[in-house]
């Protein structure tokens, strides 16, 4: 396992330095939902993952319309693995040297065969190989994370949440486990290190993308992670892994509504947690399961957000026509974000939680962190704030990009067709409960 040198470990990073650098210690973004790169929090402003090089010089040359519609590019981070003074393993990011590090380009893929990479040795050190005991979380043998696993009391990371997680299960029923992290990310990032620790003999360091973190902002970020398109294979897929995506397509609403659930999680003011669902869930569903899921995102456990309606299709509508002047651009395996706050101007109304029980304020089901101001005033006109980001560019391409073969002709019609079917399904919804 690789260990650059091992350090006392300090709030946002290791108090020694490496290379004149001084290094921030990663954790797991906990409002992951989707997707199957792990996404780890850098600071309050700014999340990372494992660099791909056709996504990184797709965000570079982005047109600017679209950069409304995409998180911030920030540039790039070296990422090691460091023991503490306690010996457990963490990933620590530094200032990207070139040549020093090595990108994953298409590693994320389990089936993707192994390459060669830096030959440069490892530094190891006692906390690194011969470490006391493995952090649940910190450490896997790639297995899938059960509930069980996540909510061990000693997963012991560095950040969580005031607001608990509870997954749903398929019978639509609450489990019966509150943990500290949306379980999704946890899964990706153990799966992530377990890569990454396989194939540490090989590598010191890795690249890391720092991109925007498109949830600062909102106190109680409400999540849709939506596969857009009806095709998700990249031109250079392989013909097995192009039928693989092509039935899971043909199998789902990507092909009858050109967009499927990746995986989402929505506050519940009655209960003060966030409900889960994750892209299994989404690949099962039929276009009335869709809406249905549709609804339960916008739904904030005491009432439909209809104030919601107007700014996401505006956002959506606004997407859309931008696409729509993108000839050649192809956003293959490319995902939308929706995101709404939990806390919004109705987290101060007085509504009747049961028929025995006196009036009673909402807001007292939230963190008390999160019951002080910042939200509208009950009454107030104002629109909630929503926000609709494009991520995952790994497939993506446009004429001239990095000298692909391919070509394509026109706006991406898939993409545009999944836009026009969320558009539609929530005018439909707004009518139904005017």
């Amino acid at each position: 396992m690789c260990v650059c040198q091992t350090m006392e470990v300090g709030k946002y990073g290791k108090n020694a330095t490496r290379s004149g650098g001084r290094g921030v210690l990663l954790e797991p973004f906990i409002h992951q939902v989707g997707g199957h790169s792990s996404m780890m929090r850098y600071d309050d402003h700014t999340v990372c993952k494992p660099l791909i090089t056709r996504e990184q010089r797709f965000y570079e040359s982005l047109p600017p319309e679209m950069k409304e519609f995409t998180p911030e590019y920030k540039g790039v981070v070296s990422v090691c693995f460091e023991g503490d003074s306690d010996g457990y393993i963490n990933l620590v990011a530094y200032p990207y040297v070139e040549n020093e590090a090595v990108e994953q380009d298409d590693m994320p893929e389990r089936d993707q065969p192994r390459r060669k990479h830096s030959r440069r040795s490892l530094h190891r050190s006692s906390s690194g190989t011969e470490h006391k005991e493995e952090k649940p979380g910190l450490a896997s043998d790639g297995s899938e994370s059960s509930i069980q696993e996540t909510r061990s009391p000693r997963v012991d990371l560095h950040i969580h949440s005031d607001v608990p997680f509870q997954m749903l299960d398929g019978n639509s029923g609450l489990s019966s486990e509150k943990i500290s992290y949306n379980p999704w990310s946890l899964r990706c990032h153990k799966q992530q290190l377990s890569r990454m620790r396989s194939e540490s003999k090989d590598r010191k360091l890795y690249k890391f993308l720092l991109l925007e973190n498109v949830v600062h902002h909102f106190m109680l970020p409400c999540v849709l992670d939506l596969k857009m398109g009806t095709r998700q294979h990249g031109d250079d897929a392989s013909e097995e892994k192009a039928a693989r995506q092509m039935k899971k397509c043909e199998q789902s609403t990507s092909a009858t509504l050109g967009v499927r659930v990746c995986g989402m999680q929505v506050y519940q003011l009655n209960t003060g947690h966030y409900l889960c669902r994750n892209k299994y869930y989404g690949r099962g569903l039929s276009i009335e399961g869709f809406r249905n899921a549709l609804y339960q995102y916008l739904h904030n456990g005491i009432e439909l957000r209809k104030d919601l309606f107007e700014p996401i299709l505006a956002k959506l509508r606004s997407l859309k026509a931008v696409l729509e002047r993108q000839a050649s651009y192809r956003f293959y395996s490319s995902s939308l974000l929706i995101i709404y706050d939990g806390k919004d101007s109705r987290a101060g109304m007085f509504v009747e939680r049961r028929p025995e029980m006196r009036l009673k304020r909402v807001e007292s089901s939230l963190p008390e962190s999160l019951q002080d101001g910042g939200g509208t005033e009950p009454g107030s006109s104002a629109q909630p704030k929503v926000d609709v980001r494009m991520i995952d560019f790994a497939h993506s391409t446009f004429k001239g990009f990095r000298d692909d073969p391919t070509v394509h002709d026109g706006p991406d019609v898939g993409y545009v067709f999944g836009l026009e079917s969320l558009i539609n399904i929530m005018e439909q919804m707004r009518e139904e409960n005017q």
